[in-house]
């Protein structure tokens, strides 16, 4: 272990190492060597939290307009380097029923105005026929909107995020696995963080960049950051006393059969599909009710996983903030993987949307999934620095598709403030500037 570096960041995943990457960038650019001033610090290893478990999905489909062009950035960042990415540009689809109607059109029209390609058909007669043009056993129900990203579409995580690490490691990064951050020295004579305490030994700083996922919570608490804050509200109203963090259990799971079986009409690889309907859910399983309020599912193929993966709305957990346990994350944990309930919802609402996954319970694979994330007090991003020095990436679970967010990071750590993130800012909560809030079933949305 090295004892001092330019840059700690702490976190191997996909802000971390997308962060280390532009800031080495920007220091070979200015023929500053790398060597050892950017060092990436993970307890576990590359993609070992959040970013190993991600199912993959990089879309723009957002109602908030800051998010959209962040995310527009994003998909550029993917689109620069598909092979090292694993990345698949197929488009995404955002299928609703009439309560998100309106939302749709807004999207699909702010998109246009960034010059985001996407296609809008509304009428529940109009979209069963676009639907069935790709698939001919479309048969979701309720359905008066849908709107085409041709743009965007997943990755495969594991091989993704080893190709953002050998560009890392090509200019000169250092990734050091399995060292456990435990605290924050602070300068005698100012509030900035001199150095970072390790299970391995001390490291002095100029600069830390945390990007750790769902364990933002722990690196907040080391910084002595609040616990609560107070939330300014539309009417102009105060709300004291609100948890900074809260965790949502995520849902996600592997439908075990030939990826082709998701082909489309012409035997091209499809869109990545996101249903939200009010339809009536009815089990496939033994045709009970499972669900007749709101709810949404997303899927594509996966030949990583080897089979149809993705997932459905997230439930809150009840833990109290400080006492859940994050360890072990994913499916080692005894407590946050996906639940039976899941499985039966998910597979029957496949069915629901395409003919060809009727009957298909059996082939769900019955492998623990899943994991928690930590989400701010809007479910949004606080992207900003505390502290002085300490940079904190708070994805608020958007992560994975967020892959340019580390680069505008860097230029900011690089001293160039980045317009694509002022609307994330702390001080958002404390002024009112909140996002939008969509009618979507999903808290990021």
């Amino acid at each position: 272990m090295q004892n001092r570096a330019q840059y700690v960041i702490i976190g191997a995943g996909i802000h971390g190492l997308s962060t280390a990457w532009r800031l080495a960038q920007m220091m070979t650019e200015k023929g500053q060597s790398v060597g050892d001033n950017i060092i990436v610090l993970d307890k576990g290893g590359i993609g070992a939290g959040a970013t190993g478990i991600a199912c993959g999905v990089v879309r723009n489909n957002y109602f908030q307009p800051a998010m959209r062009r962040l995310m527009a950035h994003s998909v550029d960042v993917w689109e620069s380097d598909p092979e090292a990415f694993s990345y698949h540009s197929v488009g995404y689809m955002q299928i609703s029923s009439e309560s998100m109607h309106q939302d749709i059109i807004q999207i699909h029209r702010e998109q246009q105005e960034i010059g985001y390609e996407s296609a809008l058909i509304e009428g529940q007669a109009d979209c069963m026929t676009y639907m069935r043009g790709i698939f001919d056993d479309w048969q979701a129900q309720n359905i008066t909107s849908v709107l085409h990203e041709k743009r965007g579409g997943f990755a495969n995580n594991t091989k993704s995020i080893y190709g953002l690490a050998k560009k890392c490691e090509d200019l000169g990064v250092k990734i050091t696995s399995g060292v456990t951050v435990t605290g924050f020295i602070k300068d005698s004579m100012s509030n900035a963080v001199k150095s970072v305490e390790t299970d391995k030994g001390v490291i002095d700083c100029e600069q830390v960049i945390i990007g750790a996922g769902p364990w933002v919570r722990d690196f907040w608490d080391m910084l002595d950051l609040p616990k609560q804050i107070r939330i300014k509200a539309k009417d102009g109203s105060f709300h004291n006393n609100i948890d900074m963090w809260r965790y949502w259990q995520l849902e996600e799971g592997v439908l075990n059969v030939d990826p082709n079986i998701m082909q489309t009409n012409d035997g091209g690889i499809p869109p990545v599909i996101h249903v939200d309907t009010d339809a009536p859910l009815i089990s496939d399983v033994d045709g009970s009710l499972v669900s007749d309020e709101m709810w949404g599912i997303y899927y594509k193929p996966d030949w990583h996983f080897n089979g149809i993966q993705g997932g459905a709305m997230p439930y809150k957990v009840e833990t109290p903030v400080d006492e859940l346990r994050i360890d072990p994350y994913g499916p080692a944990s005894p407590e946050f993987i996906a639940s039976p309930d899941f499985a039966v919802m998910w597979v029957s609402a496949l069915a629901h949307c395409q003919k060809r996954f009727q009957g298909m319970m059996p082939k769900y694979h019955k492998e623990k999934s899943g994991g928690v994330g930590c989400f701010t007090p809007d479910s949004f991003p606080v992207f900003d620095k505390f502290c002085d020095n300490a940079y904190v990436i708070a994805d608020s679970n958007h992560g994975y598709k967020m892959l340019g967010v580390g680069h505008l990071v860097a230029e900011e750590v690089m001293g160039k403030s980045q317009e694509l993130l002022e609307p994330f800012r702390m001080a958002r909560f404390e002024t009112g500037d909140l996002h939008p809030v969509s009618n979507s079933p999903y808290p990021w949305s």
